[in-house]
């Protein structure tokens, strides 16, 4: 019994003392460490909440602005703390996650180092068990041998060829729309306009054409998972800056109880999808060569094999990130387009003259140099993703900095996207002239253009969503005129993406051919 009380005190003991270490002498001996290297951030440092309270302050502050339509210095509003500490702190600046320290870095070369890492020096990190719930343990989130295993897998999912194949299907969900536009057109609009909710309109168009090419389903038949994810991208996104505190996750509060309930209702239409493959393929060898199926396929035996699990959180992911980053790309460009209608109609000369009324195929899409450049200028400006983070999984020395181990590195792309060092005095305004001779010439650094990271985990379906938005765009282009509604208020948002706080009415026309 002596042994057990000694051993239970030791425990204690040494429980007590790792605390103390985290939650005191750390944050102390960090701060000394960076300051020695001429990195300082915001003085004040909360118990367990570290910078979190100024941030949430921060962020309340920002929702309630409403910009000038014509701006596009969103950072203020998306990440007010950056804003607000970068000019007095510097670009480069330390501030605190809960315990975790985090280092702003907008260096485009540090960022490059960072991102182009294969050796696991600077990770992924853990995310909180509520973001799993929403994107899924798939292959944006997965770590280690588990990524590799995942990213072998998918990859012919999205090869070049697979991807032209899926046009056809993309334009039939496009035009199913635009025929919906015009039968409303023609019941309701007495003045032959009429105003649609783009944010709205261009989520069920995303997730129908993920849901026909990635999964040979219909947005009808996955709405339920599209909509249940929807809500809970708005509920995570509320509690981002809250304090996280380890398996505060099972306890039934009635945040929780609201994920729990959308989690079953994401499984249970997911399930009933990979079912109905199931059930339709009289050759149980083959399930086809779209992504569900060759996540399904027997043949990937042994090591190579994803369960039946794994297949369930791939389709989490790729339903959420399928849509998401096109569907934003999308009502940022029709947004950008409506206020520059000299560029709006400049895209449209250049899909009639390559495409005519046709439905573009591979070959028109590789043409269409203007669109590709506005495509690119929209993701520079309002780039769906505002940040990324690695974590140093070791001491190491990034540029002239030594970064202890544990250290959040965060990359603000929506900084970087903004620089004037790199994108010059007009970095903040519409240009789609800079892409002229393609991404990697338009700033003065190569990597200053990060909407879909790089390195060797950059997104595996940025070929998919640039072919799909320059499709959708395109048959936008040949069939409607549009500009913006007086009801528009700028207001972008972080909604883990970059979404309008406020929807984006558009006025759209049809157009007299």
């Amino acid at each position: 019994m002596g042994y057990l009380i000694a051993t239970a005190m030791v425990i204690s003991t040494i429980m007590i003392w790792r605390v103390c270490v985290i939650l005191f002498w750390r944050p102390y001996a960090v701060r000394k460490h960076f300051r020695k290297q001429g990195v300082t951030g915001p003085p004040c440092y909360s118990f367990l909440h570290g910078s979190l309270h100024d941030m949430k302050i921060m962020m309340k502050d920002a929702r309630q602005m409403i910009m000038d339509k014509h701006s596009h210095d969103i950072t203020q509003r998306v990440l007010p703390h950056y804003h607000i500490w970068s000019s007095l702190y510097g670009e480069r600046f330390l501030y605190w996650y809960g315990t975790e320290p985090r280092i702003s870095i907008t260096d485009a070369e540090l960022v490059k180092e960072i991102l182009s890492d294969k050796f696991g020096f600077y990770e992924k990190p853990k995310v909180r068990p509520s973001i799993i719930t929403l994107m899924g343990n798939g292959l944006l989130l997965v770590t280690g041998v588990d990524w590799v295993k995942h990213r072998r897998i998918l990859n012919p999912a999205f090869s070049m060829d697979k991807l032209k194949g899926m046009i056809s299907r993309m334009a039939a969900c496009t035009i199913s729309m635009l025929d919906e536009w015009k039968r409303q057109l023609a019941i309701y609009a007495k003045n032959k306009s009429l105003t649609i909710e783009m944010c709205e309109a261009f989520r069920e168009l995303t997730s129908d054409i993920i849901a026909h090419t990635s999964f040979g389903t219909s947005f009808a038949h996955g709405k339920e998972a599209f909509n249940a994810q929807t809500k809970l991208q708005h509920l995570i996104a509320a509690s981002s800056s809250d304090v996280f505190i380890p398996g505060i996750q099972y306890i039934p509060t009635r945040t929780n109880l609201e994920i729990w309930k959308l989690d079953r209702k994401i499984k249970k239409s997911l399930q009933c999808i990979i079912e109905s493959r199931l059930n339709s393929q009289s050759d149980s060898s083959f399930y086809g060569d779209d992504l569900l199926g060759i996540m399904m396929d027997t043949k990937n035996d042994g090591p190579n094999k994803l369960n039946m699990n794994e297949i369930m959180e791939e389709c989490k992911t790729f339903f959420f990130a399928g849509h998401e980053t096109t569907s934003n790309l999308l009502v940022w460009t029709v947004f950008l387009l409506s206020l520059h209608k000299d560029w709006q109609e400049k895209l449209r000369q250049e899909v009639m003259q390559i495409c005519g009324m046709e439905i573009p195929d591979p070959d028109m899409l590789s043409k269409l140099k203007m669109v590709n450049m506005v495509l690119l200028e929209a993701l520079r400006l309002y780039c769906p993703a505002i940040e990324l983070e690695r974590m140093a999984s070791k001491d190491m020395k990034l540029g002239d900095l030594m970064i202890p181990r544990g250290t959040g590195l965060m990359i603000p792309i929506t900084m970087i996207h903004r620089s004037k060092e790199y994108w010059g005095e007009d970095s903040n305004d519409f240009n789609p002239m800079r892409f002229i001779n393609g991404a990697s010439k338009a700033a003065k650094h190569p990597n200053a253009l990060l909407p879909f990271s790089m390195g060797p985990r950059n997104c595996i379906g940025q070929k998919f969503s640039m072919m799909e938005a320059k499709t959708v765009m395109a048959l936008i282009l040949q069939r409607f005129s549009w500009s913006l509604s007086p009801d528009y208020q700028h207001a972008p948002v972080k909604n883990l993406t970059v979404q309008p706080q406020h929807g984006l009415p558009i006025i759209v026309k049809p157009l007299q051919l």
